[in-house]
């Protein structure tokens, strides 16, 4: 019977804990996934960070009837986030340690494995979580870490550092131990011969494949809207709720992305990405008008089941502090910009196409263009962008016509705070006057041929209160002027959340979102000096020629829970809310249900 009391035993065991030999089914399992295998960024970082984790917290997935890609980093595939704790920092004294003090009858243990023996690992929150429970196979994977050094020192003779009393101590534990590091060394050779067999039937040795599908099963609750003036047959609210809900059945689709990673070298990658569907909750008749925007799901896509290319990027790493991105597709402020939200995604994240992001990231749906990462302190990175629309065109090439221009800073204060500042320029084009983001208010004139140039200003906050909760927020707003017309429209949007990583149990995820989708709050549109073209005013029933803003609000509220069958299948129920959808108070509030089930290899 050993005595766990003893310094020198209950320094291994707690070693045990933090060892980089200990595995679990879990770990083997992880071993042979995608996400282990190619060398890519974290959901934390940017798109163009190749010096990241080779662990991919998660990446987004591209939505062909979005806009914009729904994705950031690799815009066709889903990765599972890591939970903080798995991720081991390395100490050099116990008083490191927040959760240790040095009257704790195991300090001078903790003390000298960590200064003479260089073989324990802490939490990189910083604390050693002594009063976990400990497996024998956790205990013989520490022990048989610290054998392994003491025999180093002793063979480099820092006999200083390592006594022959302790040796001869750590091998009688190993014999007790005999049968538990003997199937740990079962399981290291068993990882090793798995790991050759994939190396040996990659159909590439340069090439990754993987991807993901989503099948989602939704309806909504049959309601009706005030949308037309009866009395006068044309658009104006008269307080009788005349259109009703067509698209009030359940329906079943998909979405299913395949992603090629081509990696040239350990700082440069090409990103090929394509993806079919044939998921459209769109409504093509007269009810809500302009307004279908407020209710599609984030997961959406109807390429009519044709094969489409999502994503052509080549991303490189120029400087250990500098990236660079260049592509035909996909490269624009949402896989450009670093996101403070770990689950910013199609597949993983909320259900609504509003809740996935702050919609002005989305503005000018460009595609083709180039941009940067620079990491400029250890706190502070700058993330530059510029994208055109119709870049594959001789007629508007990259420069002639719609393009989005975007710079964001994104700062972490402290390591429990995430935070994003970003100014985006769009220029229309022959996009008209849509500001193209898919979401709530987007169109801004009613004047045929109008062009806007418009300024974009938000910004994104997290804030981790704890391990199993995290608060964030969002608020965004736009100025539209008319480039060849006069006046301009101002739009706000705002969400709150409330989310809960690995809620009721490791790798699930539950949250609430709350907030306003993008909404006219001021528009003086004219045309040859007169007002003319204004969406509220038009909504209003007189024409679009009078001034202001949208005299009600669309308030959204989301919930979801996020359920890890296994590790690579995940089962999402949830429940959208819209009071006064289309910022109209006379229409009935929607209720939509949805079931979102994410394959992802």
């Amino acid at each position: 019977m050993m005595n766990l009391r003893s310094p020198l035993c209950f320094a291994l065991a707690s070693a045990s804990l933090i060892s980089p030999l200990t595995l679990s089914s879990t770990a083997i399992a992880q071993s042979a996934h995608p996400d282990s295998l190619l060398n890519l960024p974290t959901a934390s970082t940017s798109a163009l960070d190749l010096s990241a984790s080779v662990t991919a917290d998660d990446r987004s997935t591209s939505d062909a009837s979005a806009p914009t890609p729904t994705g950031r980093i690799l815009p066709n595939a889903e990765f599972r986030p890591q939970p903080r704790s798995n991720r081991m920092a390395q100490f050099t004294d116990a008083h490191q340690l927040q959760d240790v003090q040095p009257t704790d009858w195991a300090y001078t243990a903790l003390n000298d494995l960590i200064t003479r023996y260089d073989c324990l690992k802490g939490y990189p929150d910083g604390s050693f979580r002594g009063d976990r429970a400990l497996s024998r196979y956790e205990f013989a994977a520490g022990l048989n870490a610290c054998l392994q050094t003491m025999e180093r020192l002793l063979a480099e003779t820092t006999a200083d550092r390592v006594t022959r009393t302790d040796l001869d101590t750590v091998q009688r534990l190993m014999q007790d131990f005999e049968t538990e590091l003997a199937q740990l060394e079962n399981q290291v050779e068993g990882v090793e011969s798995r790991l050759q067999f994939l190396e040996d039937n990659q159909f590439s040795t340069t090439t990754k494949l993987f991807g993901q599908v989503v099948v989602g099963l939704q309806g909504r609750a049959s309601g009706n809207a005030d949308f037309i003036d009866a009395s006068q047959n044309f658009l104006g609210r008269d307080g009788i709720q005349e259109s009703s809900d067509p698209n009030n059945e359940i329906s079943l689709g998909y979405n299913a992305q395949l992603s090629l990673l081509t990696q040239f070298s350990p700082r440069s990658f090409l990103l090929t990405s394509f993806q079919a569907g044939n998921l459209n909750t769109n409504v093509t008749t007269n009810f809500f008008g302009l307004n279908n925007n407020f209710t599609r799901l984030g997961y959406e896509s109807d390429t009519g089941n044709a094969l489409s290319l999502s994503d052509l990027s080549y991303r490189h790493l120029v400087a250990n502090n500098l990236a660079v991105i260049v592509g035909t597709n996909g490269v624009n402020p949402v896989n450009v910009f670093r996101g403070p939200s770990r689950i910013e995604s199609a597949g993983f994240g909320p259900l609504s196409r509003f809740a996935q992001r702050n919609p002005i990231i989305q503005i000018g749906s460009t595609s083709a263009g180039l941009g940067f990462d620079w990491q400029a302190t250890p706190r502070v990175s700058i993330q530059g962008v510029y994208s055109a629309a119709f870049a594959n065109t001789a007629t508007a090439g990259l420069f002639r016509d719609s393009y989005t221009l975007g710079l964001q800073a994104f700062i972490t204060p402290t390591r429990d705070i995430d935070v994003s500042l970003y100014y985006l320029n769009s220029y229309s084009g022959s996009s008209g006057g849509l500001l193209q983001t898919g979401v709530g208010d987007e169109q801004m004139s009613l004047t045929s041929g109008a062009r806007l140039n418009t300024d974009a200003f938000g910004a994104t906050a997290n804030w981790a209160i704890a391990d199993e909760i995290t608060l964030g927020t969002w608020v965004g707003f736009t100025d539209s002027a008319q480039v060849n017309f006069q006046g301009s429209a101002q739009t706000t949007n705002w969400m709150f959340s409330l989310q809960f990583p690995d809620l009721f149990a490791e790798g699930n995820y539950g949250a609430i979102f709350f907030g306003q989708p993008p909404r006219i709050v001021g528009s003086n549109l004219k045309v040859n000096g007169s007002l003319s073209g204004n969406i509220p005013s038009l909504l209003r029933g007189t024409l679009g020629t009078e001034a202001g803003g949208r005299r009600d609000r669309t308030l959204h509220l989301e919930g979801f829970y996020r359920w890890r069958l296994t590790d690579n299948i995940t089962l999402t129920p949830g429940v959208i809310v819209l009071f006064n959808p289309g910022h109209n108070a006379n229409n009935d509030t929607i209720t939509i249900g949805a079931v979102r089930t994410t394959f992802s290899f």
